[in-house]
């Protein structure tokens, strides 16, 4: 059996015992083992956590060099990204493709609002960690944005956003971001436009990556079967060679919305996307564990949740409806969504709308908050369960300066949240006279099949509380060794 193969067969062995531990009520006595933090020569923030147990290690290196720092050319961050991996040093990208997989290492790249990345998945076996070391410094620092492969990569672009138009998901999602976020950089699609994408030229990838890709503005997250000083050496090595520009600057504040809108998109589909938002919170927020476990009752919870409830089981307006908050480095978004057929979409929204309502005014019942907390404090563990996992936590901790105690102290902290305090916290935070509303739908055309499950509320919230997971092309590892087909461009988990 191959060592690959062997580590994901010792995973899932070792994933179901924890399940079935976590089923009779069994807690770890620590959430990881203590993190480990130290800062390189070159001026980044490191984060380590040893883990001897497989012969693997997990790197991640967070930069503040996502959409919010586009500037004039939306789309810049994530096209800069995804230029990474397609050619760096004397490798182009089929090379670095070849080298990646010929030593059985995942390699990707993404960016998100707050943050542009890259991911290391290796071996610690000498020879394939000299290589896929060697690879992850070169693309880092040494970036070629070779004029040709950006032509292809920028004609894929347009082409996922010409498909995106079609898509009144998407259509809603990014009209909500515009209406909650006005001027403010999180306004605008980490993906770009047609026309800002059109307009880049490889100049432009050029001078983001030494603005931003540089050692001072950098994260790195390091969890493996390493000791400290090779894991300082590592760091090093990966940070020594970037650029030499300083820490990217503050984003501004968020501001409140001044006023309720409503914004209706014609759409040929049987069926209406509903989107409801204002601004949440950030990372680090002094009311975050209230409003995310109160969030997890409203719509974060799946069938259980209060929306769920409302909407879908005592109406049947909707096959999905959910909530969620996203903390970012200034507030992020608070989100509501649904789909309904058309005719139904003004009562499904007056349900949704009441529904927040009511849970701001009363707050969660005693059973209800009891619920909640065995919910996501039950299934703490299997949160990061794994290497991959823990070291995305780890990026998230130190790139939004949360403490290093965070992980351990999750459970106690939601244990610690009143009902009291989630109504408290709700009503300071969200107002539902104050919503920027997103209709996408009216216009009929075919009948659409049952609407696939929104994201909930934890899973597209964020990867820093433990109970939450990475949505759908959340720049995530690559299935199988190699390099990632493409930058994620995303949110979640960053």
């Amino acid at each position: 059996m191959s060592t690959r193969r062997e580590s994901s067969l010792i995973g899932r062995v070792l994933g179901g015992a924890l399940v079935a531990l976590v089923g009779l009520g069994w807690q770890p006595a620590r959430a990881v083992p203590a993190i480990q933090a130290w800062e390189t020569a070159a001026g980044a923030e490191v984060l380590f956590v040893p883990a001897p147990e497989l012969p693997m290690v997990d790197v991640r290196v967070v930069f503040a060099a996502g959409s919010a720092y586009d500037g004039s050319l939306p789309g810049l961050a994530s096209l800069t990204a995804s230029m990474l991996t397609e050619g760096a040093g004397e490798l182009d990208a089929d090379a670095i493709a070849e080298r990646i997989e010929s030593v059985g290492a995942e390699l990707s790249t993404g960016a998100s609002r707050d943050t542009g990345f890259a991911q290391l998945r290796s071996l610690t076996e000498a020879e394939a960690l000299e290589v896929a070391v060697d690879i992850l410094q070169k693309v880092l620092s040494e970036p070629t944005f070779n004029a040709e492969e950006f032509e292809r990569v920028r004609q894929n672009r347009l082409i996922g956003l010409r498909l995106a138009e079609q898509d009144p998901g998407d259509v809603g999602q990014k009209a909500l971001y515009r209406a909650i976020f006005g001027d403010h950089p999180y306004a605008s699609d980490p993906s770009g436009t047609t026309e800002s994408v059109a307009a880049m030229a490889v100049e432009d990838l050029r001078r983001f990556h030494q603005r931003f890709y540089a050692a001072p503005n950098a994260t790195v997250a390091i969890v493996g079967a390493l000791d400290r000083a090779q894991a300082e050496a590592l760091a090093a090595r990966i940070t020594a060679d970037l650029p030499s520009a300083g820490p990217a600057p503050p984003l501004p504040p968020v501001p409140q919305l001044g006023q309720p809108s409503t914004r209706q998109v014609a759409f040929p589909s049987s069926q209406t996307h509903l989107y409801a938002g204002q601004p949440g919170m950030r990372r680090g927020d002094p009311d975050y564990f209230p409003l995310y476990l109160g969030n997890h009752i409203l719509g974060g919870s799946g069938l259980v949740s209060l929306l769920m409830e409302k909407v879908r089981e005592d109406r049947g307006l909707s096959y999905s409806v959910y909530s969620y908050f996203l903390p970012l480095a200034r507030k992020g978004p608070f989100l509501m969504g649904l789909q309904t057929q058309n005719a139904q979409a003004e009562q499904a929204k007056e349900v949704m709308l009441a529904t927040l309502a009511r849970f701001i005014e009363r707050g969660p019942t005693d059973e209800e908050l009891e619920a909640a907390v065995k919910n996501i404090t039950g299934g703490f563990p299997l949160r990061i369960a794994g290497n991959s996992k823990i070291v995305r936590y780890l990026s998230v901790i130190g790139f939004y300066d949360l403490p290093l105690d965070y992980l351990d102290r999750f459970p106690e902290r939601i244990r610690s949240v009143t009902a009291e305090q989630i109504r408290e916290a709700f009503q300071r935070r969200i107002d539902p006279s104050q919503l920027a509303l997103v209709m996408v739908g009216g216009a009929e055309s075919e009948p659409a099949s049952e609407p696939a499950s929104g994201p909930a509320s934890e899973s597209a919230a964020s990867v820093d509380g433990p109970a939450q997971a990475p949505t759908a092309g959340a720049g995530g590892l690559a299935s199988g060794p190699g390099v990632a087909a493409g930058a994620a461009v995303t949110d979640a988990g960053e």
